[in-house]
């Protein structure tokens, strides 16, 4: 099927492809469909709308309004009984009524009557057995565009008898009265598991479209056995593949970009019982202080057929100023995966050889490497540790701990040590090298010592590549209970031992059992469960 820009559906023949989309998302009527136009088609809708404008790389500049980043206080799960005794309610998955749910629905389809839309088939999952056919209808063109760019692309022959499994509606100009309609704000994301139905209100923020899905992925998946993931992961010339957590801020997306290894994705996957695989077509990459120097392949994958969001232009130009950030920190880009020139497409994998859970450790007491057993694996995966820095927040003068399970909690519908538990299993099973990563601070705490040098982290990661690690001693920290290599090319050997690198090893042993009392408190918090 060609796609094409196509009339109000009063002038559709019957059981067209572009009316059956309707069907799917229980729409009658709108006053203008546009169906699965291709990026050029899109980016000219964009333009003739004011939605966004050329920057001198080509990409579209856009802005997202209101909300420039997620906003977690306002995405429910609608609560009934599939997912009353499964979802992990709480602070993060709010509970929705499904009767206030269906009303919602009922206004916002109407809403949608009058309004000009794009409509889009895509698929979540790089994996067939286990993929997401979606149906997305969004107001404007540019976010058609990020959803193209962002899901893997269905190509013809899967058009013609295509048949979503799940629905989303992102409509930023509809805005929720919460008196009436049970949100907490005019904005709103609106998960339904049973009827597989998503829907986005009031904000313009694409990163709400991604994320949906990514949640609903994390509370089916489970039940097929695979284990959903909140990292990246890459490829090495002989097919061994690696998986990069880490929250932000931890060196995810620099550490997992290798020119020397295939990137299978930047940020969701799925590891099944055949191996590793993404669950997008694309990259969604933050570009605060973004050079081509320090982040080549990001840098050149921003052309045309890209986004960038919520950034500026350099005065009198149209190039991009990826300081600027006079709108937001959150500046970001989404391009289609095989923008990048190593991507591995399909976006596949065996079962890892290695995983990296990558923590900034602003107490500076964490080895900068270290090898975990299955067990503290699961531990650490649990905790999803980092730390904020001094000085970010009022009144904040030391090191404050962080914690996401599972290094993405604000995604999991299920219980943490659902996923938990897989995880350790799977390593078990295939018997995959786990390694805690400390890109944080050396010889003291943030202000007094330094931050881990980029190149020291690069060596020890190759050497775990290349396996040279398994050719040296270790010895177990004597707090965490960690296994620390004693030598690693290219790195000092006092780099390796925290304890080594501080002017007074009592302060280090005192800020040392400080940090194991946060995470032993922390884990008592899911045990006996764990």
């Amino acid at each position: 099927m060609v796609a094409q820009e196509i009339q109000p559906t009063s002038a559709f023949a019957l059981d067209t492809p572009d009316e059956k989309a309707l069907l799917f998302l229980k729409i009658s009527d709108v006053k203008e469909l546009n169906f699965q136009l291709p990026p050029a088609a899109l980016v000219e809708h964009a333009l003739r709308r004011n939605e966004g404008q050329l920057t001198d790389q080509g990409a579209l500049m856009c802005s997202t309004g209101q909300f420039t980043g997620r906003s977690p206080k306002d995405r429910y799960i609608v609560k009934d009984e599939l997912t009353e005794s499964r979802v992990d309610w709480g602070a993060v998955n709010i509970p929705f009524d499904a009767g206030q749910f269906d009303r919602l629905h009922r206004k916002m389809c109407h809403f949608l009557e009058y309004q000009k839309v794009y409509v889009r088939y895509a698929m979540a999952g790089a994996d067939p057995r286990y993929s997401l056919k979606l149906c997305i209808l969004t107001t404007s063109a540019w976010q058609n565009l990020f959803c193209a760019n962002m899901f893997l692309r269905p190509t013809e022959d899967e058009l013609d008898d295509f048949e979503p499994d799940f629905t989303i509606l992102a409509v930023p100009e509809f805005l929720a009265h919460p008196a009436e309609d049970g949100t907490r704000n005019a904005n709103f994301a609106i998960l339904n598991l049973s009827k597989r139905v998503v829907l986005i209100g009031g904000t313009g923020y694409a990163g709400e479209i991604k994320k949906s899905v990514f949640s609903a992925l994390n509370f089916l998946l489970p039940a097929q056995g695979v284990l959903p993931m909140h990292c990246s992961a890459n490829r090495g010339a002989e097919g061994d593949v690696a998986i990069f957590f880490g929250l932000s801020g931890t060196g995810k997306t620099t550490l997992s970009a290798d020119p020397e290894r295939g990137l299978i994705g930047d940020d969701e996957h799925g590891w099944s019982d055949e191996g590793v695989f993404n669950f997008e077509g694309g990259c969604y990459a933050k570009v605060i202080d973004l050079t081509r120097e320090r982040e080549p392949q990001i840098f050149d994958a921003i052309r045309y057929g890209s986004i960038v969001e919520n950034t500026c232009f350099k005065r009198n130009s149209h190039t991009v100023d990826y300081t600027n950030t006079s709108i937001t920190e959150n500046t970001r880009t989404s391009y289609p995966i095989d923008f990048i020139d190593n991507a591995v497409v399909p976006s596949v994998g065996s079962h890892p050889k290695a995983i990296f859970f990558l923590t900034c450790d602003a107490f500076g007491v964490l080895p900068p490497i270290s090898r975990l057993t299955p067990e503290q694996a699961m531990d650490y995966f649990v905790m999803g540790y980092t730390a904020k820095v001094a000085g970010t927040e009022m009144g904040v003068s030391e090191p404050q701990a962080t914690f996401s399970a599972c290094f993405g909690a604000a995604f999991m519908p299920l219980h943490p040590t659902v996923y938990a538990r897989m995880l350790g299993d799977k390593i078990r099973e295939h018997q995959t090298s786990v390694w805690l990563i400390n890109t944080g601070w050396t010889g003291g705490s943030y202000g007094v010592g330094e931050r881990m040098k980029l190149g020291y982290t690069r060596a020890m990661i190759r050497a775990v590549f290349n396996h040279t690690l398994n050719e040296v001693t270790f010895e177990k920290h004597p707090v965490f209970g960690v296994q620390m290599p004693t030598s690693c090319p290219g790195v000092p050997e006092t780099v390796l031992n925290p304890r080594q690198t501080w002017a007074d090893p009592a302060a280090y042993d005192a800020k040392a059992e400080h940090l194991n009392s946060l995470f032993a408190s922390k884990l008592a918090s899911y045990s006996p469960a764990l």
